[in-house]
C-alpha cells in the first residue's frame, strides 16, 4: 500500500507571499483552494484548471485589483452559497462585520462566521475581507491570535490596502 504524500492531494501548490495555497481540481472545475504554510513546496499545475488557478492566484499576488474568473464547483448549502455572494459583493480595501454580513443575508453572525469557515475558495470568495465587531475575529476555522491563517488574513487586507493592517504587512512572513 502506498502511503499519499501532502502534495498529491492537489493538483498545483503556488507558492506565495502569504505561505503557499493548494489548488484542487476535479474534471473542468476547481473543486477547493487551501491555506497552507510555506514548508509546502510548490507543484506544477497537473491540469489546465490548475494551470489557470495557479496564474489567477499570482495575478491577485501582484495586483489586489486583479479578478478572479475561475471555473468553480458547485458546493456549499444555499445558505452558504447566499452569504459567499455577499461577502463577493465587499470591495477592495474594505471589511464588514459578521453582524453586517448577517443582517444583509437576514441571519445571525455566528451562522455567517461558519459560512466563513466552510468556504471551498479563499480568495476568489474574501472570507478575509469579514471581521469580528471588536478585531480582526477568527479566519480559515481558527481564532487563534498567533496562527498562521490569521497571519494570512493580515496580510492579504494589508495588500488589498485596508489601513489598519498595511503595517502589519511588512512583518508578516
Amino acid at each position: 500500500m502506498q502511503i499519499q504524500q501532502p502534495d498529491d492531494l492537489f493538483a498545483a501548490i503556488v507558492a506565495t507571499p502569504f505561505g503557499a495555497l493548494g489548488i484542487r481540481t476535479g474534471g473542468s472545475v476547481v473543486t477547493e483552494l487551501v491555506y497552507l504554510p510555506a514548508s509546502f513546496a510548490e507543484k506544477a499545475a497537473q491540469d489546465p484548471v490548475a494551470e489557470q488557478a495557479a496564474y489567477q492566484v499570482l495575478r491577485y499576488c501582484d495586483d489586489a485589483d486583479f479578478r478572479f474568473d475561475l471555473p468553480l464547483a458547485q458546493v456549499g448549502s444555499t445558505f452558504q452559497r447566499k452569504v459567499w455572494d455577499a461577502i463577493r459583493a465587499i470591495p477592495r480595501g474594505e471589511v464588514r462585520t459578521y453582524g453586517e454580513v448577517a443582517k444583509h443575508v437576514e441571519s445571525m453572525p455566528r451562522a455567517v462566521g461558519q459560512a466563513c469557515g466552510a468556504n471551498y475558495f479563499p480568495l476568489v470568495i474574501p472570507c478575509h475581507r469579514v471581521t469580528g465587531a471588536q478585531g480582526l475575529g477568527g479566519f480559515a476555522g481558527s481564532d487563534d491570535r498567533n496562527g498562521f491563517t490569521l497571519d494570512v488574513k493580515r496580510w492579504l487586507l494589508a495588500h488589498e490596502g485596508h489601513r489598519e493592517y498595511a503595517w502589519q504587512q511588512t512583518t508578516l512572513l
